[in-house]
């Protein structure tokens, strides 16, 4: 089973990340406000990034690394992605 961390854009232009191991019932949840609080009056959301990991651990690492970016080296991740890890 894979384990993601993804990156959504709230309709308010702000970032949300976190991390699942069922990346289309996550977004889906956020969407219909049963996802994170932050995201709940933020609707819609979109997915923009993820990346795939093997175990939850990793990618709860990844999540954190990722949370401690500002804002502008999230939309360079985004934008530029990483060739081996970029989905979205």
């Amino acid at each position: 089973m894979n384990n993601y961390m993804y990156i959504l854009e709230c309709s308010d232009g702000s970032l949300y990340t976190g991390w699942t191991n069922d990346l289309a019932k996550r977004v889906k949840a956020h969407n219909i406000g049963q996802g994170a609080k932050y995201t709940k009056s933020r609707r819609p959301v979109r997915l923009c990034y993820w990346e795939a990991f093997g175990t939850k651990q990793e990618a709860m690492r990844r999540e954190a690394q990722v949370k401690r970016l500002t804002r502008a080296e999230k939309m360079k991740l985004i934008t530029n992605g990483n060739e081996d890890s970029r989905k979205g």
